[in-house]
């Protein structure tokens, strides 16, 4: 089963006070690669960019952030280069989503799939296009 993650869930899964049971659930289910996710191009840029706020505020080190990184590269992750930036721009617009989290949106309704979100208004606007949600 195909579904779009972002950021936010991934961080439950990094750092111990975002611990969420519903987030781990999830993981595991990747893990064991019942679930594949599919991500905007940006993915990369926004996992390090959360990682390394995480080094600054001490609420992980380098090594646990390398770690991390190494350890998404074996989850079953695809990464989508090819978004409707215009889409994009127009989700973002009606929504009131950053650019970035438009893109997430824009992905799982292109692709017809579940998102899982820990943001709230991201989750909202996904409600509202009619993209369902994964408890995360």
């Amino acid at each position: 089963m195909l579904l779009v993650i972002d950021v936010s869930v991934m961080a439950s899964w990094h750092f111990s006070d975002e611990f969420r049971v519903e987030s781990h659930s999830l993981l595991d289910s990747l893990e064991r690669q019942i679930r594949a996710v599919r991500v905007p191009g940006i993915w990369w840029f926004e996992i390090r960019q959360m990682l390394l706020k995480g080094e600054r505020r001490r609420r992980a080190t380098q090594l646990q952030t390398e770690q991390f990184l190494l350890f998404l590269r074996v989850l079953p992750i695809a990464l989508v280069e090819d978004l409707d930036a215009d889409a994009v721009l127009v989700l973002a617009r009606r929504h009131q989503l950053s650019f970035y989290d438009a893109a997430y949106l824009e992905l799982a309704l292109r692709d017809n799939i579940a998102l899982a979100t820990l943001d709230q208004a991201l989750a909202r606007a996904a409600a509202s296009e009619g993209v369902p949600l994964i408890a995360a």
